[in-house]
């Protein structure tokens, strides 16, 4: 999707993105096709989530509990409420933890 919309807004034309799709992404026009019309609807690329390592975490149980609570609280993952409070601590360490 992303490929359509930068093609789109470089300015090709259907045919040439299609054909530029087709070629670097080994897919047929008609898929290509598909892409540049869903695409042609977007007002900006489809953000790409970053790769993750997954990690095991031994904490004390109440702690556990408090960020199952934080997390369902609100509406994120435990993950997610993890990254949150990880970036928040090196942010304020200055990055130097």
């Amino acid at each position: 999707m992303n490929a359509a919309f930068h093609l789109l807004a470089n300015g090709c034309s259907l045919n040439e993105a299609a054909e530029a799709m087709a070629e670097q992404h080994t897919i047929s026009r008609r898929q290509a096709y598909r892409y540049l019309q869903e695409a042609q609807h977007m007002s900006s690329p489809v953000a790409v989530a970053e790769p993750t390592i997954p990690i095991t975490l031994k904490v004390p149980a109440d702690v556990a509990l408090t960020l199952r609570a934080y997390a369902q609280a609100n509406d994120l993952t435990i993950d997610e409420t993890l990254t949150r409070a990880v970036h928040a601590l090196l942010g304020k360490a200055g990055g130097r933890g």
